[in-house]
């Protein structure tokens, strides 16, 4: 029989041995691991009020996963947007945590709401924003309306079909009779001649007078960038959508790379005067309101002192529909 030396015999106990303890070293490192993560805690943040995208990312950070519900709410505007949590904001848990998220999924309707007395452009963007929420949508609104004169404000809505209540079953369009404002407005024409430019231009605003700017070089005492003449004169009273001409002298001297001018643009006729404004934006960047006034359409003037490369922005209702560069 072979037997073999005691030496390697130990020799191979004592590397089974090493073995082992290494073995047993790592695997009591990796549950050391192993528990210290899953006992590190972090704080729940605040999610609600926030589209879920950038809740998702936020508890991301926090190393939190959700669970979600979907629940419908009062505004197609909450689509999407997280209504609740739990746990709350400030909460302190392990890392790991699911934290319930309820999520709105928009508006249910069955019946047809009553749009009578609101006003036809709130009422127009709400339908808007409601389809552009909805894979299927339940109301459009029938363009153009049918306007009325009417005591009510301009823009207020007088009738509606289907009426309110009505059941829906699908795909409905509202039809609306909407105020243009009472018939045969008078206004009382307001004293402007020699009023600065900045002055008259104010006046107007306030009377919702419809204007037309016009200029001319000053005569005898005229005071330049003032109102040198009008027609109807002050105190007469006309019907509120004849324009009052009015006329602008113009400065004999200019500074380095300034123009003054008048900017002109046909506005479609509106059924009742909505808000214009024209603004500028400076080449230092600054944006400055050269006027704000109700407007019916129709030749839209204003006179201006900019300098070159200003940047002149018409908007009707906050939305810009035209926009020119001034240039000598």
């Amino acid at each position: 029989m072979n037997f073999e030396k005691p030496e390697h015999n130990l020799k191979i106990f004592f590397a089974m041995s090493v073995g082992l303890l290494i073995f047993v070293g790592i695997i009591a490192v990796t549950i050391f691991f192993f528990t210290l993560h899953g006992e590190e805690q972090t704080m729940v943040p605040e999610v609600r009020g926030m589209f879920l995208v950038d809740a998702l990312l936020d508890l991301q950070v926090k190393e939190l996963y959700p669970r979600l519900q979907l629940r419908y709410s009062q505004s197609a505007r909450e689509r999407g947007m997280v209504l609740e949590q739990d746990p709350p904001a400030g909460t302190i848990v392990k890392a790991g945590r699911r934290i319930r998220l309820v999520v709105s999924q928009g508006v249910v309707l069955d019946r047809v709401e009553s749009y009578i007395g609101r006003n036809i452009n709130d009422v127009r963007l709400e339908l808007q924003t409601l389809a552009a929420s909805s894979d299927s949508p339940l109301f459009e609104m029938r363009e153009p309306p049918v306007y009325d004169f009417s005591p009510s404000a301009p823009g207020t809505i007088l009738r509606q079909r289907p009426e309110p209540g009505a059941d829906v079953s699908g795909l409905t369009f509202l039809e609306f009779v909407v105020s243009r404002g009472p018939d045969n407005v008078m206004v009382t024409v307001p004293q402007l001649i020699g009023l600065p430019l900045s002055f008259a231009i104010e006046r107007i605003s306030e009377s919702n007078i419809a204007f037309e700017f016009f200029m001319r070089n000053v005569q005898r005492d005229e005071r330049e960038e003032s109102v040198v003449s009008q027609n109807p004169p002050a105190d007469t009273s006309i019907d509120s959508r004849t324009p009052v001409s009015i006329v602008v002298g113009t400065p004999s001297q200019l500074g380095e790379n300034e123009v003054f001018d008048i900017f002109s643009r046909t506005i479609p006729a509106n059924p009742y005067p909505l808000p214009v404004r024209l603004d500028a934006l400076l080449p230092s960047g600054e944006r400055i309101t050269l006027i704000a006034v109700n407007f019916t359409g129709g030749n839209f003037t204003v006179p201006y002192r900019l300098p070159v490369n200003s940047i002149l922005l018409l908007l009707m209702m906050d939305r810009e529909i035209y926009r020119e560069t001034v240039s000598f």
